[in-house]
């Protein structure tokens, strides 16, 4: 097949939809649109990813266990304290206890398959931006006699993300997204409530602000590169 000339390029790059082009008989479409082999691609690739996560997780969590490494209250958030205020960015990675870890594993593989299937580089400034606002959330309100440890605001801000993704934009696939996690994850939205149980409550609701901030921030334009870049030989 003759290689593409100059003037054609840029017509495939300034195209609204954005293609997945190869010359070697790969996968071929817009990853974002439902149906296309480059779709299924993406959405494999993104689940694959995704569960190698959660074993690195069992992993830190048997360390912490097993040799008594203390990872909680050395690196969790201690809320209004500076020596609690790095358990922003490394609580995610902590649980207390296998049974914690259990419960956040399979809601994180699977929000944040359809996170990730839309693009690299956006899944990880919404991570970013959501450990971020979520940490420094449960830092400022949270109770300076608590550690707080865990995925689950990350889990939140996927879930927030998703949802204001189908509204800002506007695309079949999402709007089919959010239904499939309005049904599943739906009722934990009162998780970002008030409550006497001993979870941080704080976490989950500024979790969800950071996915909605999220969401808003890298939302897809069109005109502007897509984040799987066109491929050659």
């Amino acid at each position: 097949m003759a290689e593409p000339r100059a003037d054609e390029w840029r017509s495939v790059a300034r195209a609204d939809s954005y293609l997945w082009v190869t010359f070697d008989g790969g996968p071929s479409g817009d990853p974002n649109q439902f149906g296309t082999e480059a779709f299924y691609a993406a959405l494999g690739r993104a689940f694959v990813a995704m569960c190698a996560v959660v074993p690195v997780l069992f992993l830190v969590e048997a360390l912490d266990v097993w040799l008594g490494a203390g990872f909680d209250p050395a690196a969790g958030i201690i809320p209004k304290r500076i020596d609690g205020l790095d358990g922003v960015f490394f609580s995610p990675f902590l649980h207390h206890g296998f049974d914690h870890l259990y419960s956040n594993s399979v809601p994180l593989i699977l929000l944040g398959t359809f996170v990730l299937a839309a693009g690299v580089r956006r899944f990880l400034w919404s991570t970013l931006v959501i450990i971020l606002v979520s940490g420094l959330g449960v830092w400022f309100t949270g109770s300076s006699n608590s550690i707080v440890v865990g995925a689950s605001g990350v889990i939140f801000g996927y879930l927030g993300l998703l949802l204001t993704r189908g509204v800002v934009e506007r695309t079949w696939w999402n709007f089919a997204v959010v239904l499939l996690v309005g049904l599943l994850y739906g009722w934990q939205l009162v998780g970002i409530l008030p409550t006497d149980e001993r979870i941080s409550w704080q976490g989950h609701l500024f979790g969800l602000v950071g996915g909605v901030l999220a969401a808003v921030l890298f939302r897809r334009r069109p005109g502007v590169d897509a984040d799987y870049p066109l491929t050659t030989p």
